[in-house]
């Protein structure tokens, strides 16, 4: 990270050796920089330069995107479980009302029947 009256120093892409690109892979892997403040301190001008190093050279798996859970479900309590679930179905919910609201208001206004007819669909002949 640069500091007031500090210019950090523009590198090309012959300046980087293998040893200063493990650097700074170790230090993004130990958790010390995220990929963002190792490309800002170190002045890497590419914006996926140290993330194609860390799939390249990192010890950790790069291939796929990491899904963040926001609870972590396998050391909840059923107390916690219990309002979990009730906050995610009380919004639902009113995501349903809205919905609903939205497919009244495209008929009345526009006359479009957004409405499935999933067993007319389902008994009847399928349209085409």
């Amino acid at each position: 990270m640069s500091t007031p009256g500090k210019t950090t120093l523009k590198r090309t892409q012959r300046d980087y050796s293998l040893a200063f690109k493990l650097d700074v892979v170790s230090q993004v892997e130990k958790g010390k920089l995220t990929y963002k403040q190792a490309q800002q301190h170190y002045g890497i001008q590419g914006r996926s330069t140290v993330l194609v190093w860390l799939r390249k050279h990192g010890k950790l798996d790069w291939s796929r995107p990491r899904t963040h859970s926001p609870v972590s479900i396998s050391s909840e309590t059923p107390a916690q479980k219990i309002k979990r679930l009730e906050r995610e179905l009380a919004n639902a919910e009113a995501r349903n009302m809205i919905y609903d609201d939205v497919v009244v208001l495209v008929k009345n206004e526009y006359g479009i029947d957004l409405e499935k007819k999933y067993l007319a669909e389902r008994f009847g002949k399928p349209k085409r």
